[in-house]
């Protein structure tokens, strides 16, 4: 078959299913759907279709729905990149491709809108996903960064350091998980350990006597479990920033690019405004460490994904953050520099919200927003 039959073909088969969506969308209207050929073929349907009303939890046939429909995703945008190569500006098939590439972004955002929690936590973990120094690089300016914690060492998974942004000084902390398996070894994974809270501690105390704003980007499993860790007093440095942290005079700017996993991550979230990006995660423990304690199953863990209300959906309905940043199209990991322009107006409008508040009443309404959290009775 040539190039130009297998375009041909190709089109046809987006005609067919464009046809049938049509024909699907007509009879979801009129109360009598059915699932075609094609669709059984794509499994475009919701999550939502997948789950019975009795048992919230995911089934596993659904799992496998999900992972198809991702599926035949990736192979219609694949087919689109070749149909792209395939044609040429003056191709009488240019107008048909872009209603196929429409077709795919419709299907695409269809898939992500109605992603459940444990798909979520799949995205949040993906290793393309911006990560602080990321964020660094497109919103901020002259980033000088400060190591150590001048008790034991430098921890590579928490980056702090001086910056500009918008004009303004500020102090910026954040998780660095890295890209590859050596960064990861560097960087801990993102865990960080008893020196790294400390650093972060020091670089933000030295924030605010300075009068400078602090940024917090948190993306990270928790903090380190090691024996090592332990010994130099995890536990304690969490503790202790827990309590400084509540206490810093200056504006706290937290967002949840990722992971935001346990007591790890509360150790620097400790924020007058704390924003999640849409497809990140925040929550006590792990979905994996959950299904562990509950069913000593781990395999559970999508269940346990489910229980935990980890989704920034979850937590802003409860009021344990504040706004939803929204990700481009498919996710953060697909663009990283629209992720940021997407949360720069947010960290901009806040910071010019908390600025001008005196420094007593700052730290006021910090401890009552974290006072108030929970208290869902009464």
């Amino acid at each position: 078959m040539t190039k130009r039959e297998r375009l041909r073909e190709r089109i046809r088969r987006s005609r067919a299913l464009a046809a049938e969506r049509k024909e699907n969308k007509r009879k979801a209207r009129e109360g009598t759907i059915t699932r075609s050929s094609s669709l059984k073929e794509l499994d475009v349907l919701r999550p939502s279709d997948t789950l019975s009303e009795a048992n919230p939890y995911m089934t596993s046939d659904a799992r496998n729905l999900e992972k198809q429909r991702q599926l035949a995703i990736d192979s219609l945008e694949r087919d689109v990149e070749e149909l792209s190569r395939l044609s040429t500006p003056s191709d009488e098939n240019a107008a048909e491709l872009e209603r196929i590439r429409d077709e795919v972004g419709e299907l695409k955002r269809e898939f992500y809108t109605h992603l459940g929690p444990w798909q979520r936590l799949l995205i949040a973990r993906h290793p393309q996903r911006p990560y602080t120094d990321d964020f660094i690089r497109l919103l901020f300016e002259n980033f000088s960064e400060i190591h150590g914690d001048r008790g034991f060492g430098d921890d590579a998974a928490l980056i702090t350091g001086m910056a500009w942004f918008h004009g303004k000084p500020v102090m910026i902390v954040g998780s660095q998980k890295g890209r590859d398996t050596k960064q990861r070894l560097v960087r801990n994974f993102g865990q960080a350990k008893p020196e790294g809270y400390r650093k972060s501690l020091r670089a933000m105390e030295l924030a605010a006597k300075f009068r400078r704003p602090i940024f917090v980007f948190v993306d990270t499993p928790g903090a380190y479990p090691g024996v090592g860790a332990e010994e130099r007093g995890q536990a304690e440095a969490i503790a202790f920033n827990l309590r400084e942290m509540s206490r810093l005079a200056v504006p706290i700017i937290v967002t949840i690019t990722g992971e935001g996993g346990s007591g790890g991550a509360l150790a620097v979230a400790v924020g007058d405004r704390v924003f999640m990006l849409e497809n990140s995660v925040y929550s006590v423990i792990s979905p994996e460490g959950c299904a562990s304690i509950m069913w000593r199953d781990s395999s559970k863990a999508e269940t346990a994904a489910e229980a935990l209300k980890i989704t920034a959906k979850d937590l802003l309905a409860m009021k344990l953050i504040d706004e939803i940043v929204p990700e481009p199209e498919g996710g953060a990991h697909f663009d990283h520099d629209a992720s940021a322009r997407l949360l720069e107006p947010y960290l901009e409008r806040s910071l010019r919200e908390l600025m001008p508040l005196a420094p007593e009443r700052l730290v006021e309404q910090r401890y009552q927003k974290f006072r108030h959290m929970g208290q869902f009775f009464g």
